[in-house]
């Protein structure tokens, strides 16, 4: 899997090529701002774009509208956006092309070599892949007594969330301490809950929870 990076600092963007080669992927390029960083993913073609979501030169937004214009330009790209807080208005942008092949994670969790490189390996593979506490703000927002979330019970918001940070019913088992089939029983209760129908697509489970951001 070939991975391009956006990273302004010098030290972080060392550290991110180097976890990256040691997890066994492919760093084709590793730049530190938002031009080269369009110019390499439109050169490589990567599997993914890992990008910070404030480059130079106004250190606002310049990565996260580079991110867009890449799922824009190349859709077969996946776009992992870096951040040092969560904001809602971010992730909405992000995933307004679809929830297909994109990831929103604090710089926390990149210092954890499994769990970084499995997140980015699932945003290159056309999943998604989102911070816990991305999950827990967007799940939280929604206080409307119509919304379907609030028929969720409490285990089923906690099987959402690990769901939409791209982990599988195995992982949620062992993260929550209950058997794979009850974990199975709880993400059927959940999609009836929020009206998704069933089809053999694995995107769903991160839909589950993102379905209603913008409602």
């Amino acid at each position: 899997m070939q991975v391009v990076i956006a990273e302004d600092n010098m030290l972080l963007r060392e550290g991110l090529v180097r976890l990256l080669t040691e997890g066994g992927l492919t760093v084709a390029a590793a730049v530190a701002d938002s031009v080269t960083l369009l110019t390499e993913v439109a050169r490589h073609r990567p599997d993914v774009a890992v990008v910070d979501i404030r480059l130079p030169p106004t250190q606002t937004d310049e990565g996260l509208r580079a991110a867009r214009e890449i799922r824009r330009r190349h859709p077969g790209t996946g776009v992992l956006v870096l951040s040092q807080y969560v904001r809602v208005s971010y992730t909405v942008e992000l995933l307004d092309g679809g929830a297909r092949g994109v990831g929103y994670l604090l710089k926390d969790r990149v210092s954890d070599l499994a769990e970084f490189t499995a997140a980015v390996r699932q945003v290159g593979g056309g999943g998604s892949a989102f911070d816990s506490a991305v999950i827990d703000l967007l799940v939280g927002r929604h206080d409307r007594a119509d919304d379907p979330l609030r028929a969720l019970t409490d285990r089923e918001r906690e099987v959402l969330g690990l769901m939409a940070e791209g982990r599988t019913n195995q992982a949620i088992a062992e993260r929550v301490g209950i058997a794979e089939r009850t974990v199975e029983k709880h993400c059927t209760n959940i999609f009836a809950k929020l009206g998704l129908p069933a089809r053999a697509d694995d995107h769903r489970r991160v839909l589950a929870v993102l379905r209603y951001l913008n409602s």
